[in-house]
């Protein structure tokens, strides 16, 4: 019944924007950040932070070293980040925003993908801004450097997601919310929207006139607003939603 009415919704959308969170990648093998066993019961947060990064060799040199722990992991993408791409070919998804940064809607095929918190896939140097492929410190770090800075400029180089501290990108931003205002169907799928300003972008959506619909294990603030409200695991009930909306759409 839940995939039935998310398929319904689904097929009577002509431009649809797909909202991701973490949810959608725990059934790749990738933790969420808030649920009993996610990263944030096992780390600190404030190691994450910009001002920390900056101020100490000693601590980038212990985040190069979990980030190439974490790299040699090969996660792939699941039934949910493949539907996204049938979804995208079927010409009604307009794009993916995103705050997740481990890249798996482009490596399941997806092509417009925004992503608001960066991506693990690239780095960049705090000082030029110049970025490059994460594979370019990874390995220089293999090498026996520990702290790898810029070839460039010598300026301090970091992953290419965006830290506690730091901005999100105002171009990616921008766009995010300029495609939302366009959408008929914002699709939320695994987001608790509690984290801001990326949580307002399906706000944005539903203040102009999109219908919102959400699937997630947990009540988000946004639930209210929302028809369907699906409670199940993506990975299982937005294959079939898919599949069920292409159908429709053939009658």
């Amino acid at each position: 019944m839940e995939a039935q009415l998310l398929g319904e919704a689904l097929a009577r959308a002509g431009r649809i924007v797909a909202f991701t969170g973490a949810g959608i990648s725990t059934e790749s093998g990738i933790p969420d950040f808030r649920g009993p066993q996610g990263v944030w019961t096992k780390v600190d947060p404030s190691d994450f932070t910009l001002d920390k990064y900056v101020a100490s060799a000693e601590h980038r040199a212990r985040i190069w070293r979990m980030r190439i722990e974490r790299a040699a992991v090969d996660y792939l993408p699941n039934a949910a980040h493949r539907a996204l791409v049938d979804l995208e070919r079927s010409g009604t998804l307009d794009c993916i925003v995103t705050q997740n940064i481990d890249g798996l809607h482009q490596k399941a095929g997806s092509t417009a993908v925004l992503e608001l918190h960066g991506s693990t896939r690239s780095i960049v140097c705090l000082d030029c801004r110049r970025q490059l492929p994460a594979e370019h410190a990874y390995a220089r770090i293999e090498a026996g450097e520990t702290d790898p800075h810029c070839v460039y400029c010598g300026g301090i180089l970091k992953s290419g997601t965006v830290s506690f501290g730091e901005s999100l990108p105002e171009d990616v931003i921008e766009e995010a919310f300029f495609r939302a205002r366009q959408c008929d169907l914002c699709l939320v799928i695994g987001s608790s929207l509690v984290v801001h300003p990326a949580a307002s972008i399906p706000l944005e959506a539903a203040r102009a006139g999109a219908r919102l619909a959400i699937v997630n294990h947990e009540p988000t603030p946004l639930d209210d607003l929302a028809d369907p409200v699906v409670r199940a695991s993506a990975g299982e009930v937005l294959p079939a939603a898919v599949a069920l909306a292409e159908e429709l759409r053939a009658r």
